[in-house]
């Protein structure tokens, strides 16, 4: 658990700082072109642990708070400033100028994502094939006539390769009243089944989409040999190993893993009983199954324990590698998608089509970074990617402490001819963080609550 933490935050931190240095760099590059001069270039906030300058004097500092970072300008509504660099101060600059600066940083993070994106699709994507598992019963699926062993091939008017095409796909058909998909069936037959999600609603906590709609993906049957015992668990306490084949627990004879689980489960914090076969000999451990406690209150037990997967079947995963070209193409039309997703899933948070329990914040971002990590620079770099459209499309909310916020004002100017008085930005300063640091603490909530 504790390696678990610290890899989680070093992934956390390293994701982060390289997603606001891009965001920042953003700013600073245009800043540079627009001819202002830039004092202060950080990643971080609060005091500096490592400070150097350039050769036009910005100060570049990394900062003891891994929560963001900012650029800092030179402007004579804040700084004293003299005769021979007022033309270098952001507010002497014109209101186009301006705006410019404030959207280079959500521009950036766009960027990056068709960069990280491109290279991922050139490095070669490997993706499982998006075949139904089993149909949840009375379900939107159900109803719409979805069978077990379905291989989804469109969406909508997206064509799905993967399940997380299936995801994103499924995610924008939110506030639509059908939603078409065309599957071949187990018999190798071609079939329209239309889902009627007018009333569907992502409203239930730690459910996915594809869930909520009844559809659970295909994976090959979990067996009864375990793969994987986790550090200072319970099983290593008992002495488990990989490649034990769980026979029986408490004397009940287990059939398969699910049964197992459950009656791990019951069992918290209970001495028990647990007979395995290891090398071909059938042996007795004892064990006592630590307790944790769920969100409702009650504990379960648990052991810390993987089972082995049996081997998927041929075809179900592919790898598909892409030239330079169609790498950078197709990492247009993922950020693009992405993007329009990104501001349906905040129009669905307004409507109530999206429940805010889903609002995830810091300690999800981590969790996210470090299991990307694990699994490899593909899953690293479509993590990043991912999180700095989410970073782009963010900073463009009309908030006053965001640049979506500097933008609104600066098209106010343009309309009225003059600039917002500082009174009213101020205001709106105040405003804008106590709606930030509030919308900060939910996620932390929502966050702090799955653990």
């Amino acid at each position: 658990m504790m390696f678990d933490f610290f890899w989680n935050l070093g992934s956390f931190i390293v994701a982060l700082s390289i997603l606001v240095a891009v965001h920042e760099y953003g700013h600073f590059w245009v800043a540079r072109k627009a001819g202002v001069k830039v004092l202060r270039f950080s990643i971080g906030f609060g005091k500096p642990l490592f400070t150097w300058y350039d050769k036009m004097g910005t100060e570049y500092a990394i900062s003891v708070i891994p929560l963001g970072g900012y650029v800092r300008m030179l402007d004579s509504r804040v700084d004293d400033v003299d005769e021979n660099s007022i033309d270098k101060t952001l507010d002497s600059k014109s209101v186009y100028a301006r705006m410019a600066v404030a959207a280079a940083g959500p521009a950036a993070n766009f960027l990056f994502a068709i960069v990280a994106l491109a290279i991922m699709y050139s490095v070669g994507v490997q993706n499982v094939k998006p075949v139904v598992g089993t149909v949840s019963e009375s379900s939107i699926a159900q109803r719409a006539g979805i069978l077990p062993g379905d291989a989804l091939k469109r969406i909508g008017g997206e064509e799905v390769n993967s399940w997380q095409e299936v995801n994103f796909a499924v995610m924008s058909g939110l506030g639509e009243q059908r939603l078409e998909i065309k599957v071949v069936d187990a018999n190798g037959q071609i079939a329209i089944r239309t889902l009627d999600v007018s009333n569907w609603k992502l409203d239930q906590k730690d459910v996915a989409p594809l869930a909520s709609i009844g559809i659970n993906p295909y994976r090959p049957d979990i067996t009864t040999e375990l793969a994987v015992i986790a550090r200072d668990s319970a099983a290593e306490r008992a002495q488990l190993q990989a490649q034990d084949v769980i026979v029986s627990f408490n004397q009940q004879g287990v059939t398969n893993w699910a049964h197992f689980v459950g009656l791990v489960q019951q069992a918290a914090n209970q001495p028990s009983v647990l007979s395995v076969l290891r090398n071909g000999q059938e042996i007795t451990l004892n064990v006592t199954p630590d307790g944790k406690e769920l969100s409702d209150g009650q504990v379960i037990g648990y052991l810390g324990v993987v089972p082995k997967q049996k081997s998927w079947p041929e075809g179900y995963i592919e790898t598909r590698q892409y030239g330079v070209f169609d790498s950078i193409v197709l990492g247009v039309q993922k950020t693009y998608a992405l993007t329009a997703l990104s501001f349906d899933m905040i129009g669905n948070l307004i409507t109530g089509q999206v429940s805010v329990q889903n609002i995830s914040g810091p300690v999800g971002i981590a969790v996210g970074a470090g299991d990307s990590v694990s699994y490899g620079l593909v899953a690293f770099l479509s993590f990043l990617a991912l999180i700095s459209v989410n970073l782009g499309v963010f900073n463009l909310l009309p908030l006053p402490m965001l640049d979506g916020g500097h933008l609104m004002y600066y098209l106010i100017e343009l309309i009225r001819k003059k600039p917002v008085s500082e009174k009213t930005q101020e205001l709106g300063y105040k405003l804008g963080a106590m709606m930030l640091l509030a919308l900060t603490c939910f996620a932390l909530f929502n966050d702090v609550s799955r653990l």
